[in-house]
């Protein structure tokens, strides 16, 4: 064999060789590659797709019971001291508020068991709303209300605020909410009264709880009326009084007879006779008037009858 024809054969077989690796290592990858196909999660992106980034997983420090932002803002951007505290004395008084409200609710007694309650929140979100200084010159005003977009401390007062107004304690608690006022106090013992003659008597014959709780209860209806005219009622009355009448006529099957229907009988009486008073008034004018027309006429016809009687004779 000669030296040319040695290399050609030489470089045929590097070249099969080259071949076979070639074929085996694309059988490898294209199993390999069939194997995790089947693996593939659902979820997972498939090839060729876009893949979204996802925040790393965080997981805390063995012992960290939580994270919380540090407090480390420069001194300018801190609200001061006397507004932390003023904050912190806000937070205890609405919370104090808020748990005499919800035993209060049923029965209604939002006004007279949490005047004073409420009386101490307001005086803590006045000092914080006031453009007053306090000490160091420092106002709270705007650190504590109006700093962000949420103001936090305005919303919590005034949803509380909206529940004393529309519950119209005001009108049963005097000034300064030092206490109930005087008309209250005295209506609540009259209502007072009048349950403790139901519970004295309703064990009994319900007839006698009627006339025996009859006064007490009249004079409880007089003085309800009194303040619902004066407009002098809070939502602790209406529901006290409401719960009363719905005892004396539902639960007792009491009744309360009104004494105006009298008046008004005897006034609806009168009109009705009105029209008949009238046409027999006038009827009876009309003929007095007729005779008083007449009269005139039969004496002048007389005074000619004896004219003519004389000129005859």
């Amino acid at each position: 064999m000669s030296p040319q024809s040695f290399s050609l054969f030489f470089v045929f077989a590097v070249l099969n060789l080259r071949g076979f690796a070639v074929s085996d290592a694309v059988n490898v990858v294209a199993s390999d590659s069939a194997e995790n196909l089947g693996k593939v999660s659902p979820l997972s992106p498939l090839p060729g797709s876009a893949v979204v980034d996802s925040p790393p997983v965080f997981t805390p420090a063995v012992g960290s019971a939580f994270l919380n932002l540090l407090s480390s803002f420069p001194e300018d951007l801190e609200i001061s001291e006397y507004c932390s505290e003023l904050l912190l004395v806000f937070g205890q008084r609405y919370v104090t508020y808020v748990d005499c409200l919800v035993p209060a609710a049923r029965p209604v007694k939002a006004c007279q068991n949490c005047f004073s309650s409420y009386g101490s929140l307001v005086e803590v979100y006045t000092n914080i709303s006031s453009d007053q200084m306090g000490p160091g010159n420092v106002s709270c005003r705007d650190s504590l209300l109006r700093s962000d977009r949420l103001m936090l401390v305005y919303q919590l007062f005034s949803s509380l605020q909206h529940i004393w107004e529309h519950s119209a304690c005001s009108s049963c608690v005097s000034k300064g909410y030092q206490s109930l006022s005087n008309d209250t106090l005295y209506f609540l013992d009259v209502l007072n009264q009048t349950i403790a003659c139901f519970d004295k008597y309703k064990q009994g014959n319900l007839t006698d709880l009627c006339s025996n709780c009859k006064s007490s209860y009249k004079s409880l209806n007089v003085l309800y009326g009194r303040k619902e005219l004066n407009q002098t009622l809070c939502i602790d009355l209406e529901d006290s009084m409401n719960m009363t009448r719905k005892l004396w006529s539902k639960n007792f099957n009491c009744s309360l007879p009104r004494e105006e229907t009298v008046p008004v009988i005897a006034v609806s009486s009168f009109m009705l006779f009105l029209p008949i008073i009238f046409y027999l008034s006038s009827f009876l004018h009309s003929e007095q008037k007729k005779r008083k027309l007449i009269h005139p006429k039969r004496a002048k016809s007389s005074t000619s009858l004896m004219n003519i009687q004389d000129k005859q004779s």
